[in-house]
């Protein structure tokens, strides 16, 4: 029997996993790969964004909630989902930004924050790993942190002289970044809209584009999974505290969406097998080798 293929995903919050990739992860669940989803904090700090659940019974128990909506999530979206115990830093709003709270994720010594996600990848043993950009996608210290800590763990879970008390080494064999919005796509989707004659909810977005960073021209790898965008909206609803399901994200039809942009886009960081970019697969020149054994 061939070997199952493997990918893991490390987000820094529940909810990022329905945000980013997450039709991808469908696409190859249903394909038959093992989708592990490595969750770095809790959310204890994040904002409740649904106003319909912004209650103070909800605010109270906000760290069972969003476990609860991260289990739902993970249902929907048919991965395998663990913890790594790290406590969310909250996103600091101010000038000048106040100090994050002690002991919070961003705090953490990368090197030493690495280790539970070390152990994770030598059980599950991906293949493929998948994570944000330098910047964290955006700028929130825990999204940077998850970064830092992933970036540590491709490295170190294959050295065989480090934490040998974590279990076996493995190497997986590609990185990817998740691509976020880059003004190309939001512009493709902008324009959609108009053709349809619907109104955009990107206009104004499109015309502040120029403060914000576009990293379109570093995508190497697009997926095709429009037929799974609805299986990432749905995911993205279980996350009820944090999702308006009447909110921005849900503005654009699935239709238009699969029609004008039906990729889920990433940043090939890191290679040890032969893949020529561009891609359309995570498991190029991984897949053949695998599926032989």
């Amino acid at each position: 029997m061939a070997e199952q293929l493997r990918l893991m995903a490390v987000h820094a919050h529940p909810d990022d996993e329905s945000s980013k990739g997450a039709a991808t992860m469908a696409r190859y669940v249903a394909e038959g790969v093992r989708v592990m989803v490595a969750t770095c904090t809790g959310g204890e700090r994040g904002s409740v964004l649904n106003p319909k659940m912004d209650r103070p019974d909800v605010l109270e128990n906000i760290t069972t909630i969003r476990r609860a909506e991260m289990d739902k999530a993970r249902e929907i979206l048919g991965v395998e989902q663990s913890w790594l115990g790290f406590v969310d830093s909250g996103l600091p709003e101010g000038d000048p930004l106040p100090p994050l709270p002690e002991g919070c994720f961003g705090l953490q010594d990368p090197e030493t924050a690495a280790i539970p996600l070390i152990k994770l990848i030598r059980e599950f043993r991906p293949h493929v790993m998948t994570t944000y950009d330098e910047n964290g996608g955006y700028p929130h210290p825990d999204h940077i942190m998850c970064h830092n800590v992933s970036v540590v763990a491709f490295d170190k879970a294959g050295d065989p002289e480090a934490y040998p008390e974590l279990g076996e080494p493995w190497q997986p064999r590609k990185l990817y970044y998740n691509s976020g919005w880059t003004r190309a796509r939001m512009l493709a989707l902008h324009e959609g809209m108009l053709a349809a004659g619907l109104e955009s909810p990107y206009g104004e977005w499109l015309e502040k584009w120029n403060d914000r960073e576009d990293r379109g021209d570093k995508i190497t790898t697009r997926v095709e999974c429009g037929e799974y965008f609805e299986v990432r909206d749905d995911a993205l609803r279980a996350h009820a505290t944090q999702v308006d399901p009447d909110g921005f994200w849900f503005k654009i039809p699935l239709e238009l969406q699969q029609k004008v942009w039906p990729t889920e886009d990433f940043e090939l960081a890191r290679s040890l097998v032969d893949s020529p970019v561009p891609e359309s697969d995570l498991f190029a020149g991984i897949r053949e080798s695998v599926e032989a054994h």
